[in-house]
C-alpha cells in the first residue's frame, strides 16, 4: 500500500506542469457553471454570461473584495460555490507549488553554475582561485558597480563561492568547452580575465577563448612570461601579465594597455622613474609649481609627493611642499638638486610672461 501510494504521489508531482493548474481552472469553471445553472432559478444574476465569470473569479481568488450582490441562492447553489471554493484553493495551491519549484530550480542552477547567463558588458573571469580571485573582483569592482561572470573549473568550486555578492553570477565546467564559455555570454563581455592554474592551462583557455570572442580585450596571467610569445601566436591581441601581479591583471582589465604602461615604467626604456629631496632653498612652495616646472623644461611629470606622513599620488596642486619632502617623478633622466632649483627658477620667471612669449622665448639647458 505504502508503495502504491509513493507511486502515485510521484505520478502526481510529474504532472504538474503549468498546463495542469489551467486545465484544471478551465474544467473548474465550466462544470460549476453548468451546474449553478441547473441548481438556480431560471434568470437567476449568479448564473448569467455577463455575471458568473465575476462571481467565480471573486470566489476562487482570496484577496477578491467578494463577488456583491451575485450569490447562489439555494442549498445547492451553494454547495457548488464550496465545489468552486475547493477547487481554485487546489488550482492556486499546485499553481504556487509549481513556482516555488520553478524558482528553487532556477537558484540551484544559478548556485551550481548550470544557468546560462543574460548579462552584456561585464568582465568574465576565467579560473578561481579562493582569497585571490576575491581581491580581484574587489580591485575591478572598486571604481563602482560592475557585473562579474566567474567561471570555474569542475574541481575548483561545487558551488557558487561569492554567493552573497549581487554583481557576480557563476558559471561551472570545462573552460575549454565552447558551451560553458558560451553560458558566461563571453561573446558579450567588455573584457576575459584569464587567471589559470599553470602556463598549459592558459595557453588552452586562451585559445578556447579568442574562438568564442576574438573581438573582447582579454588578459592573461602568465607564471613565465617567456610564454607570452605563444599566447600571442593563438590570440594576438591578448595582453599577458606576471601571475602574482593580481592589481596588474585587474587594472589592465578594467583600463586596456595599462599594463604596457606600467611596464615601461618599471624596466628599462627611453624615461625612468626616479625621486629627490626638496632642499631647503625650494621649500614653501606649491606641488603644482614643481610639475610646471620639471613639465615644461624637462619633460617630466611629477607622480607624488611624501611630505614625512606617507607617499599622496596626484595631491592637489595647490598642496605646499616642505623642506625634506620627496617627489617622485618620471624623466629622461634623474636630476639633481642644481638641475632642480634650475627649473623652478624658469618657473618663477615664467609667471611674468604669457604663453606667446614663453614660446619665443628659448631656455638654456
Amino acid at each position: 500500500m505504502r508503495l502504491w501510494l509513493a507511486r502515485a504521489l510521484t505520478r502526481i508531482r510529474q504532472r504538474v506542469t503549468w498546463a495542469l493548474p489551467l486545465e484544471l481552472l478551465l474544467f473548474v469553471f465550466v462544470s460549476s457553471w453548468l451546474l449553478m445553472a441547473w441548481a438556480e432559478p431560471p434568470g437567476a444574476a449568479v448564473a448569467r454570461a455577463d455575471a458568473y465569470w465575476w462571481w467565480f473569479a471573486g470566489t476562487i481568488t482570496p484577496a477578491a473584495a467578494g463577488p456583491g450582490d451575485h450569490y447562489p441562492t439555494t442549498t445547492a447553489g451553494q454547495l457548488i460555490g464550496l465545489y468552486v471554493i475547493v477547487g481554485g484553493i487546489v488550482t492556486i495551491t499546485m499553481l504556487f507549488t509549481r513556482l516555488a519549484r520553478a524558482i528553487d530550480k532556477a537558484k540551484g542552477l544559478r548556485m551550481h553554475g548550470r544557468a546560462e547567463l543574460h548579462i552584456s558588458g561585464h568582465t568574465a573571469i576565467l579560473g578561481y582561485t579562493p582569497g585571490r580571485t576575491e581581491r580581484i573582483i574587489a580591485e575591478l569592482t572598486a571604481e563602482g558597480p560592475h557585473r562579474i561572470a566567474l567561471c570555474a573549473w569542475e574541481e575548483q568550486a561545487e558551488q557558487h563561492p561569492l554567493g552573497h555578492r549581487d554583481d557576480t553570477q557563476f558559471v561551472r565546467g570545462n573552460l575549454t568547452d565552447e558551451e560553458v564559455l558560451g553560458r558566461a555570454a563571453l561573446a558579450r563581455a567588455a573584457a576575459v580575465v584569464v587567471d589559470p592554474r599553470d602556463d598549459d592551462e592558459a595557453l588552452k583557455v586562451t585559445v578556447a577563448a579568442a574562438y568564442l570572442a576574438p573581438e573582447t580585450h582579454t588578459v592573461v596571467a602568465l607564471h613565465d612570461m617567456a610564454h607570452a610569445r605563444t599566447v600571442a601566436r593563438v590570440a594576438p591581441g591578448a595582453r599577458c601579465v606576471e601571475w602574482h601581479s593580481w592589481r596588474l591583471l585587474a587594472a589592465e582589465a578594467r583600463d586596456p594597455g595599462m599594463s604596457d604602461v606600467l611596464s615601461e615604467l618599471l624596466g628599462p626604456g627611453r624615461r625612468g622613474t626616479y625621486s629627490i629631496r626638496v632642499p631647503a632653498s625650494l621649500a614653501g612652495r606649491s606641488y603644482g609649481h614643481f610639475q610646471m616646472a620639471l613639465g615644461r623644461w624637462n619633460a617630466a611629470t611629477v607622480l607624488g609627493l611624501d611630505t614625512g606622513t606617507g607617499l599622496d599620488l596626484s595631491p592637489s596642486w595647490t598642496t605646499e611642499v616642505c623642506q625634506g619632502a620627496t617627489l617622485y617623478y618620471v624623466a629622461r633622466r634623474r636630476l639633481s638638486i642644481a638641475d632642480l632649483e634650475r627649473h623652478v627658477e624658469r618657473a618663477d620667471r615664467a609667471l611674468a610672461f604669457d604663453d606667446r612669449e614663453l614660446l619665443r622665448t628659448r631656455w638654456r639647458e
